[in-house]
């Protein structure tokens, strides 16, 4: 979140919002898949906070809808997901947007997707060496 304050700082001092829906929390119903492929049903509930908003510049004029739905209750969150949602939309920011955060975020986000395939990795088992070290342990007896 810190990255969404610092980069939308700079682009939104020339922009009003019109709130077209406040931030408010509610529950939403996950479901699952028996085998991936087979009957759905009802996991549980996650919380989530969604908004809708309008950009509106100086002048007047009419901007972009932004929509966010975030996960949680962080409604300062939804807010600016919802901002920069609205502002990429729009050709005078999208190019200084797409630099100043969706490559940091992407960068992050690839960060912590080796970080956790890096994690995996150390935990993996390779049955196939485990079998074939039993079977030589019984070859070895047999002679």
């Amino acid at each position: 979140m810190p990255l969404l304050e610092r980069t939308l700082e700079r682009h939104v001092q020339q922009r009003r919002t019109e709130w077209l829906r406040r931030p408010e929390t509610g529950l939403y119903m996950v479901q699952g898949r028996v085998g991936g492929t087979g009957e759905r049903f009802n996991l549980g509930e996650i919380t989530v906070t969604r908004c809708t908003l309008r950009s509106k510049a100086e002048d007047g004029t009419q901007g972009s809808v932004g929509v966010a739905y975030v996960l949680g209750r962080n409604h300062r969150q939804a807010e600016l997901a919802a901002l920069a949602d609205a502002l990429l939309q729009e050709p005078a920011h999208h190019q200084n947007l797409a630099h100043e955060l969706l490559t940091p975020v992407r960068q992050h986000l690839s960060a912590l997707q080796s970080r956790h395939e890096a994690q995996t990795q150390s935990t993996k088992v390779d049955f196939f060496t485990v079998a074939r070290e039993a079977g030589d342990a019984d070859d070895e007896e047999g002679a």
